[in-house]
């Protein structure tokens, strides 16, 4: 229209002056878009009239030629570039906002197309100089692209600068300088600015610097090429690969020409190639296992063409390969086919893969086989092989990369089970993946998780698979790299934090290698870093079983010549005794062994052999003998004393030192030569010297006593053996007697030392450390001493007294005002050797009359004085006494003493408070001294004190207090109890993320808390007290419910104290029983106890149980102790409880009734809150516990309550559950009338409720009467009661219901088949009276159900029932059936079988002639779970190539046909047919193939007013497909024909006449819909069914948009996507008056 209007009024008016003068606009102001638009169109209709030509009809003269260029001139640089600068200003500050984006976009437009017509007819130079203007916008750095946001004064936006760029470039071809700036600023934005910005550049500035030909095309696209694969090689990034592929593939048009015919050679030569890089191929493998699905989606598209275009040019790729660079990919005509076959499968596999769904990817698994099997295959036959393995590392690492755990864990499985990697090629291009992704994606611990088919104890089957992965791996690696690639890994394991579990099977993989020398120090060095920074914070049992593993793996695969005796023993150092190595273990013995067997082939270290003085024989240089003798000599060589006390040697000096004296002698003490006594006596001569000197050498350095302490207490740690059984006992310790003899020769002087030294010499803040080593060297003494009465009783009657009196002297000596270092370290070393001898005798008998009790009589009265005080309540002055802090003159600290060494004061005086604790908590219960209620209650108000100050790991000593005082102030002093109580639980509490405090504080609280005698008081005695202890066991039990063993904890010691094992009966023990019925709900729900866990608790879980059935041969089990945390030991504990039950006894009759009562109402609420309940969920599984311990208890009940508790359970048959409740309440009825049978008629009443009511559920009554047999004999008439169940079953046989009729036919079946009955009812009056006759015809039919598909296999099924056919509800009554066999049988989750080596384990449960454990009859425990389901399983047949596989399209290999030049958006001779109003919306569906959803697509197009449709061909319209869903649509909307291989050029030719390209695609930076504000002139890209919009045209696309999704599947149908868009469209731009409604 503007050019029409321009040419008449240039035709009609002359005045190109005054024309110019009113479409110009003042350089200050924003002119409207049609104005910039209209002097465009005038200046471009100038330009003929400007040219120098002879067939202008009027040419302008020179002067006036030149009048016009200067003012054309004029606009660029008055107009157009202050235009420009604005828009930029704009664009920034406007950003985000809808309206001001598009108007910035289509000004932005129309002064580009004024720029593009003046341009050219100005001065030749005029396009370099507004270049050079321009170009600084592209040449900021990244640090200034990101401070200056906003334009400065006369700087455009970078947006915009891009686009007067792309303007100016076609007159810039002659300007080579100024057109490589160009190129370089753009490849250089590249790599700094925004993603939206790249594709802008490249669609923009590469595309229009490649529009040109020949050699310079050439140049321009290799100097891309090669500045992308410099950068990418220099920083090899996720970031850089993406920016790189979206480079490459908007070039690969340019890249990948197509062969042309008549071309003499395959492709032409001024066009570099990418498949001759390496680093091209590098950034493609790196695009495929990239994060972003669109940067995988371009890598692939790029390795699509590579193969086409290899495929056509049928020529060798590369032409030459070097031997030296690696090759990754290569094209030989002669191998075409497989070569093709091998990349259509490899593409097929990568975009199956983005499925993320198992049930998709798992049919084109075994194309991965054939790719891995082509691969092998040619890496066998030839040295350079046609297949990088590095291809197929692509495909692994996308699996494991999956969101989809179900998928990564096929990926792992797929690779551990590679047998390609039997190859040694194979495996060492496999190695660096081994030991990099490989072991990241094994880090996740739900791989781990057993399979469905394992058991609970199994190893998983990923575990396993592990164990011969590793060994087939380095077996098959070449041997020199071997150990480099078992180091790698080795430090890959110490680099990160590892979960527990997958560590431990990555160790026990290891430690299955077979025997080979690979590790040296770093090995070695590398092991010890994963004991000590991997491990730290894993599960007790689990690291100690890692432990084991690792050192068996240390063992077999050392090269010992290349390592010292000393890394192997400061190697040994860092495995804790108490959790592997041990002595005694098998472990320990193995180290022994290989520590015989390679003596003397270790590697010699400086200064080996024994160079002290010698005591015995001559020991031979290089033997572990002479390392320890030397290392004994020089860890006991000190620098002479300075004088200043100096801090405690580092005891773990002392602990590698013992070890290696035990593992020396352990070592020898198989072997020729003397005795045991002798060789470890020359062994420690050094120090056994040393220690006979300490009391009587002044002179003896400190430092020199200190070291020979700390290693004779290691050595006394370290020599015991497992189970804290004693030396001299049957089994048996030479080693350990022989260490015992030793030191008792020196114990005296030993005694004496440390005596002296408690006894005030110790006074400075190192010494609080040294008295605690004194201290347990003192404990370790008491106890060896333990089986030798002279030396026991010389410590009670001598030492100790003398220490506790020196200690009490100094605790009553009056503090200073101003207090000293010395007066306070005094003080804390006093309290600390009360502390340790009151805890040494609290595990001695202590005789009433002994100097030892006397004095502690004394200590018991200083400790319970009064302080005289202000209030009206006695105080206890010596509880919670606080050492003060010392301070200076300056007030900073002690002189002399540094301040730091004082910033540990604090853990100082908790210790004082704690050992006070210590001491009061013995006094209690050992003297038993009675005191006024007034003293105990000032004692328990002091202990809620202590327990508010102390940290939470030092309160055990006060709640043992607590424990003796608390029952005796719960009914006069009720108010402090529970304060007492709620503090210390609250306490208990804030421990729960701390396990290694958590536990003895719980079991300490506990004892306190549910005491035998707080137990016992009830609410009418202590009601505040009662309603606390209820509300914390609530709170313990909902605790267990995400902490596994709490309630274990509670429930054992509840369960002892009511009814302990041993204890006879009477009335104390019925006192204390009694305290049951205060607390049933404990009871209760202990029987029902057991959570639903999570999946990372299960298998937590599963993997110890594992660890627990390795027995012995993992040494974690014999060494650790921890606490059965079961989550099945609540109910085992209680059954047992409930076993030893007696009926005669009226308390205990009275707690089962109460129990069944309280398991009834848990029932029937249930039954009642939720009607339908899943298998395996929480319900089920309390319902089954429900019913099993109700069978459990049954035989116990009396008859009356039997009575009464019948028609409960009649009524609970007539509920809905699950399989395995069901069984349990059937087998609860046969039971109850076979031992009472008087109840039948009960049970016959059953049979005439509501039908309505009953449906289904009727089942359950005639799966009784099919086992009518077990209790037939006891009902009194049996004749009248067979006919009854006859007539009551016939009724059911005609049932609508299926089931129910199968239910009713075998239960006719079975009681038909009582032959005697039946013989008495013929021969009866009257005899059957023709019921013979119909129960025959019933009979038969049933029989005859084999003609009837799956009616005969039903019929069969419920005969082989393992409950209706093996089970005997009499004979199979155990616990055993209940518990173990029922549940395995009934499709229960494994984890709700209790074994019976459980129950065996308890020594509470009691076992019965009434409640037998195990089965008598092993008829039912030999059947397999479910073995009675006869599943129709057929053999899965191979599938075929592409069996149930979507082959992805490839666009640039269809048919090109020329568009006529004349064919437009929307012709207007249809417009005019039509007749119709379109909005500016334009779809294009050229990548759509499918005709059903182009039909729906052209409907909805018509109906919300798209302005066209673009097809990819038209011939669409007449499918018939097409037309069902479009129902004349087509007819009514304008359509054009676009092949998707031309959508390049037609979606660049729409962004010029300023459309936004809008793409359905999920990006990292796609906007949602619901936020998304569509311009008017909309172009919609719509994507394939399949692979979406192609990798080459995402760059094309302004924005991205997605629908936003809840569900878990990934898209939805093309069709759908786009009427959600096209009707947001339609909402934001039509308004009401303009639309009618749909």
């Amino acid at each position: 229209m503007h050019s029409v209007l321009i040419s008449a009024l240039l035709s009609s008016s002359p005045n190109y002056d005054k024309l110019f003068e009113t479409l110009s606009w003042p350089s200050d102001s924003w002119p409207e878009t049609e104005k910039v638009e209209a002097l465009a169109t005038f200046i471009e209709a100038l330009g003929p009239l400007l040219a120098d030509s002879s067939t202008n009809a009027i040419p302008f003269t020179a002067a006036k030629r030149q009048h016009f260029v200067g003012k054309i001139e004029s606009v660029i640089w008055s107009q157009c570039l202050p235009l420009l600068s604005k828009i930029s200003e704009e664009a920034v500050a406007s950003k985000g906002i809808a309206l001001q984006d598009m108007r910035c976009r289509e000004s932005t437009a129309a002064v580009c197309r004024l720029l593009s017509v003046c341009v050219p007819l100005c001065d030749v130079t005029a396009a370099g100089r507004v270049a050079l203007s321009v170009l600084p916008t592209l040449k900021l750095s990244k640090g200034d692209a990101e401070e200056e946001e906003v334009p400065s004064q006369g700087r455009l936006d970078v947006e915009v600068a891009i686009e007067v760029m792309a303007v100016l470039l076609p007159t810039l071809s002659s300007n080579e300088q100024l057109t490589s700036t160009t190129l370089a600023s753009a490849l250089s934005c590249i790599r700094t600015l925004s993603d939206a910005v790249v594709s802008k550049i490249t669609v923009r500035l590469l595309f229009t610097l490649l529009s040109c030909s020949g050699e310079k095309l050439r140049s321009t696209l290799q100097f891309i090429l090669d500045d992308l694969c410099n950068w990418h090689l220099s920083n090899r990034t996720p970031v850089v690969t993406e920016r790189t592929l979206l480079c490459l593939t908007a070039l690969s048009d340019h890249m990948f020409k197509a062969h042309q015919p008549g071309q003499s050679l395959p492709r032409p030569r001024h066009h570099p190639d990418p498949r001759l890089s390496l680093q091209f191929w590098r950034i493609l493998q790196d695009g495929l296992t990239h994060r972003d699905n669109v940067s995988r989606k371009r890598a692939l598209y790029l390795l699509k063409r590579c193969v086409a275009l290899s495929e056509e040019e049928e020529a060798e790729c590369p032409c030459s390969p070097s031997g030296d660079d690696e090759l990754l990919f290569r094209w030989a005509p002669n191998s075409s086919k497989l070569l093709r076959e091998f990349w259509e499968d490899y593409a097929l596999v990568m975009e199956t893969l983005e499925e993320n769904q198992i049930h998709v990817v798992r049919p084109v698994l075994n194309r991965i086989d054939a790719l891995i099997q082509t691969t092998a295959v040619d890496s066998r036959a030839s040295h350079s092989g046609l297949f990088h393995p590095s291809w197929l590392l692509c495909v692994y690492q996308r699996m494991f990369h999956s969101e989809n755990k179900s998928l990564m864990r096929e990926g792992v499985c797929h690779l551990l089970e590679l047998q390609a990697l039997q190859q040694p090629a194979f495996a060492l291009a496999f190695s660096q993946f081994i030991v990099g992704p490989f072991m990241d994606v094994l880090s996740e611990s739900s791989l781990f998780h057993r399979a469905i088919e394992q058991s609970i104890g199994d190893c998983p089957e990923l575990g396993v698979k592990l164990q011969v992965f590793m060994a087939t791996f380095f077996s098959s690696l070449p041997p020199e790299d071997r150990g480099s690639v078992l180091l790698q890994l080795i430090r890959r394991l110490g680099s990160q934090h590892w979960c527990a579990v997958p560590i431990l099977f990555l160790s026990q993989a290891l430690s299955s290698l077979s025997q080979s020398p690979l590790l040296g120090t770093e090995g070695l060095n590398a092991l010890r870093e994963v004991l000590r920074c991997t491990m730290i914070t894993h599960q007790v049992l689990l690291r100690g079983a890692a432990q084991c593993f690792l050192l068996n793996s240390a063992l077999c695969l050392t090269e010992v010549s290349t390592v010292t005796l000393d890394d192997v023993f400061s190697f040994l150092m860092h495995f804790r005794a108490d959790e592997s190595l041990c002595r005694g273990t098998p472990l320990w013995n193995q180290v022994c062994a290989w520590l015989s067997d390679n003596e003397g082939s270790f590697k010699p270290s400086v200064g080996d052999g024994a160079t002290g003085p010698q005591h015995g024989a001559t020991v031979r240089k290089g033997t572990v003998r002479a390392f320890v003798q030397s290392e004994i000599h020089t860890f006991l060589q000190v620098p002479a004393s300075t004088g200043h006390t100096e801090r405690l040697h580092d005891p773990r000096e002392a602990d590698k030192l013992a070890r290696a004296i035990l593992l020396c002698v352990d070592m020898e003490k198989g072997g020729p030569g003397g005795g045991i006594d002798n060789g470890l006596e020359s062994l420690l001569f050094p120090l056994l010297d040393t220690l006979s000197r300490v009391s009587t050498n002044v002179y003896l350095p400190l430092r020199k006593t200190d070291k020979s302490l700390q290693l004779m207490l290691r050595l006394l740690q370290l020599r015991g053996i497992p189970g804290g059984q004693h030396v001299a006992e049957e089994q048996g310790d030479n080693v350990a007697v022989a260490v015992e003899k030793l030191i008792l020769k020196v114990a005296d002087p030993i005694q004496e030392f440390i005596l002296r030294r408690l006894c005030g010499e110790l006074q400075e803040l190192f010494d609080v450390d040294r008295a605690e080593l004194y201290l347990c060297v003192l404990r370790q003494l008491v106890v060896m001493y333990s089986a030798i009465p002279e030396h026991h009783s010389q410590v009670q009657q001598t030492y100790f007294p003398k220490l506790v009196r020196n200690s009490l002297k100094i605790l009553q000596e009056p503090t200073l005002q101003i207090p000293s270092v010395a007066s306070q370290v005094t003080r804390a070393v006093a309290m600390a050797s009360l502390a340790a001898v009151c805890g040494v005798l609290g595990q001695q008998v202590i005789e009433r009359r002994s100097e030892s009790f006397s004095v502690l009589t004394s200590l018991s009265d200083y400790f319970y004085t009064p302080a005289s005080s202000p209030h009206t309540q006695l105080s206890l002055g010596h509880f919670n006494q606080t050492l003060l802090k010392p301070q200076t003159v300056d007030g900073s600290s002690d002189a002399g003493v540094p301040g730091p060494l004082l910033q540990d004061w604090g853990r100082m005086a908790a210790h004082f408070t704690r050992d006070q604790w210590v001491c009061l908590s013995f006094l209690i219960r050992t003297l038993k001294v009675s005191r006024a209620a007034e003293t105990h209650a000032a004692a328990l108000r002091c202990c809620v004190e202590a327990l508010a100050l102390l940290p939470s790991d030092l309160v055990l000593p006060v709640l043992a207090f607590m424990e003796a005082v608390l029952p005796q102030l719960a009914l006069c002093e009720e108010a402090l109890c529970v304060e007492a109580v709620t503090l210390s639980w609250e306490l208990v509490q804030g421990l729960n993320t701390n396990p290694n405090d958590f536990w003895p504080t719980l079991k300490g609280f506990i004892h306190t808390a549910f005491h035998r005698e707080l137990l016992e008081l009830t609410e009418a005695q202590a009601p505040r007290l009662a309603a606390t202890l209820k509300q914390i066991a609530s709170e313990l039990m909902e605790l267990s419910q995400s902490k596994t063993g709490v309630f274990n904890v509670l429930i054992q010691h509840c369960c002892q104290t009511w009814l302990p094992t041993g204890l006879e009966s009477g009335n104390h023990a019925d006192a204390v029983f009694s305290s049951v019925f205060s607390h049933i709900n404990i009871l209760t729900e202990a029987c029902v106890y057991g959570p639903v866990f999570r999946r990372d608790q299960r298998l937590i879980q599963d993997v110890q149980t594992y660890v627990e059935r390795l027995g012995q041969a993992c040494a974690a089990n014999v060494v650790v102790t921890c606490d059965n945390k079961d989550d099945q030991l609540p109910r085992t504990c209680t059954l047992a409880l409930l076993s030893r039950l007696d009926a005669s006894n009226p308390l205990h009759e009275r707690l089962m009734q109460d129990l069944v009562t309280q398991l009834l109402k848990k029932d029937k609420e249930i039954s009642k809150s939720k009607v339908r309940y899943y298998s395996n969920s929480l319900q089920h599984r309390v319902k089954n516990r429900v019913w099993q311990t109700l069978l459990l208890l049954l035989p116990k009940l009396s008859e009356e309550f039997v009575g009464a508790l019948l028609n409960h359970v009649f009524e609970a048959g007539f509920c809905s559950n699950q399989a395995s409740v069901k069984y349990l309440i059937e087998w609860m009825m046969i039971l109850i009338l076979f031992q009472y049978p008087q109840h039948i008629e009960g049970f016959w009443a059953c049979f005439s409720m509501d039908q309505e009511k009953t449906k289904t559920s009727i089942c359950t009554f005639l799966s009784v009467l099919v086992h009518l047999n077990i209790f037939m004999s006891k009902l009194k008439n049996n004749m009248v009661q067979w006919r009854k169940a006859l007539d009551v079953i016939l009724q059911w046989c005609f049932s609508h219901n299926f089931s129910v009729r199968l239910y009713a036919l075998l239960a006719l079946k079975r009681v038909w088949s009582l032959a005697e009955v039946r013989a008495e009812a013929e021969e009866g009056a009257g005899g059957l009276e023709g019921l013979s006759t119909v129960v025959k015809a019933c009979l038969n039919q049933a029989e005859a159900m084999q003609s009837t598909g799956n009616a005969n296999k039903n019929w069969i099924r419920i005969q082989e029932h393992f409950f209706f056919g093996t089970f005997h509800p009499v004979r199979d009554y155990s616990v055993e059936t209940i518990f173990y066999t029922f549940p395995s049988l009934s499709e229960l989750a494994d984890d709700e079988w209790i074994p019976p080596w459980k129950f065996e384990k308890l020594f509470a449960f009691c076992e019965s002639p009434s409640l037998p454990l195990r089965n008598p009859v092993p008829d039912l425990s030999q059947l397999q779970p479910g073995d009675w389901i006869q599943q129709d399983k057929g053999e899965q047949e191979k599938e075929e190539r592409w069996a149930e596989v979507q082959k992805k399209i490839t666009p640039w290999r269809l048919g090109i046909q020329e568009q006529e030049p004349e064919l437009q958006l929307v012709p207007q001779q249809r417009a005019a047919r039509l007749g119709k109003l379109h909005g500016a919306l334009l779809v294009v569906a050229s990548l759509i193939d499918k005709p059903t959803n182009l039909g729906g697509l052209c409907r909805t197009c018509e109906i919300f007013g798209a302005s066209a449709l673009v097809l990819d061909s038209l011939r669409h319209i007449s499918d018939k497909h097409f037309q069902s869903l479009s129902v004349s649509s087509e007819l009514w909307l304008p359509l054009l024909e676009v092949k998707p291989v031309e959508l390049t050029e037609f979606l660049q030719a729409k962004k010029s006449e300023g459309y936004c390209i809008v793409g359905v695609e999920q990006t990292a930076n796609s906007q949602s819909l619901q936020d998304y504000q569509f311009p008017e002139k909309t172009l919609l890209l719509l994507g394939n069914e399949r692979e979406g919009i192609p990798a080459n045209l995402l760059q094309l696309l302004d924005v991205c948009v997605e629908i936003p999704q809840q569900g878990v599947i990934r898209s939805l149908n093309v069709h759908v996507s786009a009427a959600l868009l096209i009707w947001e469209y339609t909402r934001q731009h039509l308004s009401s008056g303009d639309s009618k409604p749909v």
